[in-house]
């Protein structure tokens, strides 16, 4: 059945609005929501006026962006955030992931800019929901979650056990790895950066037009004249917009040969001005008309490692300094500069990659000990196992 979401959900303003640029961010507190895609929201944590806090158990809404998520606890929040709190006493985590799927999908074809998530706008899109006797059906939907989950641990548990990636033992090397990262060192005066990399490895701020290339020669498209390029007997290819869900791809199209970006799929980085997301893809695509708003960046020392490490570095930089408001341009990111390891005046491209196969191999443990977790929960609810 159809509904609007102004008549299931409650479109608050926040409390207060907290300047990122003005706030101390902690890393204990209450959590701090703002447009980011990442980590859920929540930028860091503030110690504020606890009047401010917006209610727990709510769906945070980026306003300019359409990023939605759930929020157990009461949380402060920055610019153009809005609180959905639902109207139904059955709202739960389970039931906030169904919602934010089928909502994520009303919001898809929207441009960016704050005019096209107004509260009205927001409380008249339709969205569709199971229901049981005209009444929604809750339980369905929580299963429905449920179901999922259980499927997605059980895909997991079995693609690392097939890929061999259970096997996250840190090495000797791994550890010496961590511990020269821990003790790089970081030097205000560039004169005193050239001195010390001569004999150490140092972090030192380098320029990103340095050592990326921006792109020539790529082609933006249209999304409403993709059936007028479409050719069936080209092979299919991700068409990016400035998505920040499924890493920035809309959809797989077969198109002109002509239209097609990067055709020796080389590692290649994307950065939207609007929203700052960054991805990382290595084949060709096709890119959305974005009248110049994606920075396409190579480099002959790009990989997939060494790209997560710079664009770590570099988002971690880029939303301080940029904005819906003051977007990342191609101008204003080649005069951006990140922290990458150096020595003897050379960026350590080795060294990168292997702090973040160590890196990967961290983030696994932790992972196989939740999956574990999980799944021993699951045999005993779904099976009837006993978990010990």
């Amino acid at each position: 059945m159809d509904f609007q979401i102004g008549s299931l959900f409650d479109i608050l303003t926040s409390k207060k609005r907290f300047d990122a640029n003005k706030v101390a961010l902690l890393t204990t507190g209450h959590p701090y929501v703002v447009r980011t895609s990442l980590n859920n929201g929540i930028k860091g944590y503030l110690n504020e006026n606890v009047e401010y806090l917006n209610e727990g158990n709510t769906i945070s809404f980026g306003q300019d962006t359409a990023t939605m998520f759930y929020q157990k606890d009461s949380y402060f929040t920055g610019d153009k955030i809005k609180i959905m709190k639902a109207k139904f006493p059955e709202f739960n985590a389970a039931l906030a992931m169904y919602f934010i799927a089928t909502m994520g999908r009303a919001f898809s074809n929207f441009s960016w800019g704050s005019s096209s998530f107004s509260v009205e706008i927001i409380k008249k899109q339709i969205i569709t929901l199971p229901t049981l006797n005209d009444k929604l059906a809750f339980s369905y939907m929580e299963e429905v979650i449920k179901a999922l989950e259980t499927e997605r641990i059980e895909t997991l548990e079995a693609y690392l056990t097939v890929t061999g990636l259970k096997d996250y033992q840190l090495s000797k090397k791994d550890e010496e790895i961590l511990d020269t990262f821990t003790g790089l060192t970081t030097l205000e005066s560039r004169a005193e950066q050239s001195r010390a990399e001569q004999s150490s490895m140092i972090l030192r701020l380098i320029n990103l037009s340095e050592f990326l290339n921006w792109c020539d020669g790529i082609s933006e498209l249209n999304p409403l004249r993709l059936d007028e390029l479409t050719d069936n007997s080209e092979q299919e290819y991700p068409f990016y917009g400035q998505s920040t869900t499924d890493n920035g791809i809309i959809e797989y199209r077969r198109l002109r040969k002509s239209v097609l970006n990067n055709k020796d799929g080389k590692p290649t980085i994307l950065i939207h001005s609007n929203n700052q997301n960054i991805v990382y893809l290595e084949s060709p695509f096709y890119l959305k008309d974005g009248h110049g708003a994606t920075s396409v960046l190579q480099s002959e020392t790009l990989n997939r490692y060494t790209a997560l490490y710079i664009m770590t570095a570099t988002k971690k930089v880029i939303v301080q300094r940029f904005n819906y408001n003051a977007k990342a341009t191609k101008i204003g990111l080649k005069e951006t500069e990140i922290l990458l390891p150096s020595s003897k005046g050379r960026i350590e491209n080795d060294f990168m990659s292997e702090f973040i196969r160590v890196i990967e191999k961290l983030v696994i443990r932790d992972l196989v000990e939740w999956t574990d977790k999980k799944l021993k929960i699951t045999k005993e609810v779904v099976w009837g196992e006993s978990i010990y």
